[in-house]
């Protein structure tokens, strides 16, 4: 059934303009019926001629063709109706409260049907019938059933409110056009039902897109939360490996500590030991000693005591154990031990962390490619973009703003303006390269230095030793080995430029506290060939995340 309480084939017998079962159907060449006079007034009206129901445009005037199948089958449909008007009278409901009742029925009042805006008179399905019957009656407006029907009645006029004056945007009747509302631009109520029913639809429609959007939105808040619940997860995981890591490197140096300690404790019971034993020794020499001059002591021979007994022998030599200490003052190093073991967990612990936050960036990856246009005309690119080196002849290549015309450098294709970016880059064989970003408007033109006061942020390699340039000066930059791969990590709104040692999991430099205010570009320099000695390309790598 449908909202209005008809079934879907009384439907197929409504005139879409007047919502009435049809009166001599006809056919439009777009295919659709309506009542004769329904779209021949509703073409009087409307010119471009157009389809009420698909839009179609006519340019000329179409022939209504009359549609015989449709007529015979609302007269079947009529007549069906009348049967089944008489045949479940006895059947119809009676008005409850809130129910609408027939304003015909005498006595028990029926629930109304429908409500006639001519008649202004609301139809148990019994009453109903001669609207759906009498030709003169067939032509008025059905509405489902409501209460206030006079409210649809002029109140000065009491004439039927048939009209829309666009002028005061209200509904009159008849009587208001010639009297409060004459010269105002007055139409059919049906004609601006039209016309409003478009603007309900359009902004029902427009309602129904938000709705759309708002679910959309809600469905993106909740993959948000879905990504940080697995992002939270996985940071959870990274950062109690991080502190298992710690734990083991700090028990690794404990031991450490510890094994010291107790290597000093049995250096110095080993000496001590040692110490022990020779004073048990002189002991045993010095009780030999004095047994022999005990005896000789007692002995009555005044010539064998004299012959035994000399003065500077008296006793056997003694080592001096006056100086001799065994104890705490060995322990004295430790303190400097220590302070060495505490260096080297911090040296491992900044290792680890700088492990992690190598991890960290390397989420950021972004695959970059080469921008041949920015290319110096001294440079090589491979095909794919992603490789660079400096060839033995300048190409004859037609100038453009984009281009190095001096600084033997290349851009690559991806800008950040905003969040973070990662990238890496094999410098393996390499003697000299520059790497980093650039700012888009920066000047490619002429001589300059690749500084950040003229907006790029580089690391330099020269002749195997590492610089960053700050302003207009390199400054030299502390390495254990010259890096193979590096990688290059950008955070736009913390104004960070970090550089990575890749393999050695170790930051390099790093510029903080940046302003940027333009794009930022990946920026690649391979250097002068050197007679084959710096020929090496310089190469984008795919990123291999750290474990």
């Amino acid at each position: 059934m449908s909202a209005d309480g008809t079934s879907l084939c009384e439907n197929q017998f409504l005139c879409s303009i007047c919502l009435d079962v049809f009166t001599d159907p006809v056919s439009t060449p777009c295919g659709h019926n309506f009542c004769k006079e329904c779209i021949t007034k509703h073409w009087d009206i409307n010119v471009p001629y157009k389809c009420p129901n698909c839009k179609m445009m006519f340019y000329t005037r179409p022939e209504l063709q009359v549609n015989t199948f449709v007529s015979e089958m609302v007269a079947h449909f009529r007549q069906s109706a009348q049967k089944k008007a008489s045949s479940s009278s006895s059947k119809q409901q009676v008005a409850q409260p809130g129910d609408v009742p027939c304003d015909v029925c005498t006595g028990t009042k029926l629930k109304a049907l429908k409500s006639c805006l001519v008649c202004l008179v609301s139809y148990c399905e019994t009453h109903l019938e001669p609207h759906l019957t009498t030709p003169g009656l067939k032509r008025h407006q059905l509405i489902d059933p409501v209460e206030d029907l006079k409210g649809r009645m002029c109140t000065k006029h009491d004439k039927p409110l048939e009209l829309f004056c666009e002028t005061d945007q209200m509904c009159v009747c008849m009587l208001c056009t010639v009297l409060d509302h004459k010269s105002h631009d007055v139409v059919p109520l049906k004609e601006e039902y039209q016309r409003q029913k478009v603007e309900v639809e359009k902004t029902e429609a427009e309602i129904q897109q938000t709705i759309q959007e708002r679910r959309l939105k809600i469905q993106e808040f909740k993959r948000s939360v879905k990504v940080s619940r697995e992002n939270a997860k996985r940071e959870i995981e990274d950062r109690n490996s991080l502190f298992i890591k710690l734990k083991e490197a700090i028990q690794r140096n404990q031991d450490k500590v510890i094994k010291t300690i107790e290597e000093d404790h049995r250096a110095t019971a080993k000496r001590a030991e040692g110490f022990i034993k020779e004073l048990n020794q002189e002991i045993s020499e010095l009780k030999k000693r004095s047994a022999e001059l005990k005896q000789l002591s007692h002995s009555g021979d005044h010539l064998y005591l004299l012959e035994n007994f000399k003065s500077p022998n008296a006793a056997p030599p003694t080592k001096n154990w006056t100086e001799v200490r065994v104890g705490p003052a060995s322990y004295e190093g430790n303190s400097r031990t220590l302070a060495q073991l505490l260096e080297m967990l911090k040296n491992e612990t900044n290792k680890l962390l700088t492990e992690f936050e190598l991890k960290t960036v390397q989420q950021f990856a972004v695959d970059v490619t080469l921008d041949p246009d920015t290319a110096n005309p001294w440079l090589i690119l491979s095909e794919d973009g992603k490789q660079v080196h400096h060839g033995l002849v300048e190409k004859n290549l037609p100038d453009n703003p984009k281009k190095f015309s001096t600084c033997i450098c290349v851009l690559g294709k991806q800008s950040v303006s905003t969040g973070r970016f990662y990238f890496e880059v094999q410098v393996k064989g390499k003697t000299d390269w520059v790497l980093g970003v650039a700012g888009e408007s920066a000047n490619r033109k002429g001589r300059f230095h690749l500084s950040s006061k003229n907006g790029y942020w580089t690391l330099w390699c020269n002749n195997e030793k590492v610089f960053s340039s700050l302003t207009e000066t390199l400054v030299s930059v502390s390495v254990e080995s010259q890096p193979e791969k590096v990688g290059v990590f950008v955070d736009y709104e913390e104004g960070l430029v970090s550089f990575y040692d890749v393999d050695a999991a170790s930051l390099i430099y790093a510029y903080t506290g940046c302003s940027f205010t333009d794009k930022l570009l990946p920026l690649f320099s391979p250097y002068n060939n050197q007679g084959g000695k710096n020929s090496a390309p310089l190469i984008i790598c795919p990123v291999n995340h750290a474990e």
